[in-house]
């Protein structure tokens, strides 16, 4: 069976995506390498030796335009409502809000969407039967959270 590994993104500005997913996803860099500024490449991961799984940040790409129904996107788990909640007006704030926080049926749960710099869509969800808490929250969400 195959372990899924990275994803890789081609990026305008690497530093700039650095701080983003650090800023809002927690992710560090493991790795970097490239000859030159041009070829920079860059592993950023969960703070585990070694990580399970690396976004792949490739300097030179063009803004993404994404069409309103296209649902592509990456998507994180966090640890409640409240933290959906808190990701979406820190992005908002800082224009990179997307999908204001809503609740769908299981298995979505409560989520919102960003953009990244480049117009990658990322989704932070509480409630999915994925990641962190799975078994705790199999069918949870904002209004599902215990009192």
């Amino acid at each position: 069976m195959a372990h899924i590994t990275h994803c890789a993104l081609h990026v305008q500005d690497i530093d700039k995506s650095i701080a983003f997913y650090r800023d809002y996803c927690g992710l560090e860099v493991v790795r970097e390498h490239g000859a030159s500024p041009e070829e920079r490449t860059v592993w950023i991961g969960e703070p585990a030796d070694p990580p399970q799984f690396v976004l792949v940040l490739i300097q030179g790409g063009k803004q993404r335009e994404q069409a309103s129904d296209d649902m592509t996107h990456m998507g994180f788990a966090v640890a409640s409502p409240d933290e959906v909640d808190a990701v979406a007006e820190r992005a908002k704030e800082a224009g990179y809000l997307l999908w204001e926080p809503q609740q769908f049926d299981f298995p979505v749960g409560y989520l919102c969407a960003l953009t990244d710099p480049d117009g990658y869509v990322i989704e932070f969800s509480y409630g999915q039967p994925l990641g962190p808490g799975a078994d705790d929250h199999l069918q949870g969400g904002k209004d599902d959270e215990p009192d």
